[in-house]
């Protein structure tokens, strides 16, 4: 993110909406910012080289996708599945830091939902910059196809995450608890698309963030609960 906000921040000082984000700002400055920057990813690869050689050998594809992404929206109008392919990189990360190696369906299956489930809320998070995208020859999904049509494509990916979500249920078979996540899950992606309209994008916050957020605390809550419920047995 602090990276994203060194690349970003000549666009964050002319875009109204981004305009006081801390560095166009001067709340800090880019010198402390590339620092900061610097440390996490050196802390990041000091803490994969702990866990396993596996990690260490995979922790550069990881950092490298993070900042790649940054820079994608400049030349792909799919810079939404980057960042959805650059999320999705943490729960088979965490896997394999627990495990050592990739054995199974079950991450690369919740990897997948994290991809098409953030891919999709970024389309919608685009839209409030539909009119600074064109403006500046930015490629997002938004400013290519407009904001009824990107509506659309969200709504497509978030349809795609649910079916892989029911997939992962039926893989882990973790029982009426889990799926009580999944049917939860599915209902705030409804009422999450159900707030945003292309001449209405009033309640996209609301729709981004908090939705969002729930859908992330239900996931862990109910299929943690699932797997720790199952190790009881």
């Amino acid at each position: 993110m602090a990276f994203n906000r060194i690349a970003d921040r000549g666009f964050d000082a002319r875009n109204p909406r981004t305009a006081m984000r801390a560095l166009p700002a001067g709340l800090l400055s880019v010198g402390f910012v590339w620092i900061f920057t610097i440390v996490a990813a050196a802390l990041f690869l000091f803490s994969a080289a702990m866990l396993n050689r596996l990690t260490l050998v995979l922790a550069p594809v990881a950092l490298v996708s993070v900042l790649l992404y940054s820079f994608t929206k400049r030349w792909t109008q799919l810079s939404h599945l980057v960042l959805g392919w650059s999320l999705s990189i943490a729960p088979t990360g965490a896997w394999i830091a627990v495990r050592g190696n990739l054995a199974s369906a079950v991450p690369l299956l919740l990897s997948l939902v994290v991809l098409l489930w953030t891919a999709g809320f970024d389309v919608l998070y685009a839209c409030q910059d539909y009119e600074f995208d064109r403006k500046e020859g930015l490629s997002s999904i938004p400013a290519r196809v407009g904001i009824g049509k990107a509506l659309w494509i969200s709504r497509g990916l978030h349809v795609a995450a649910f079916l892989t979500l029911i997939w992962l249920y039926v893989v882990t078979a973790l029982g009426p608890v889990a799926l009580a996540g999944v049917l939860a899950t599915a209902g705030l992606l409804m009422y999450q698309h159900r707030l945003v309209r292309a001449n209405d994008l009033g309640r996209l916050n609301a729709a981004f963030f908090t939705t969002n957020a729930f859908v992330s605390v239900i996931l862990l809550v109910t299929f943690g609960s699932a797997v720790f419920l199952r190790s009881q047995q």
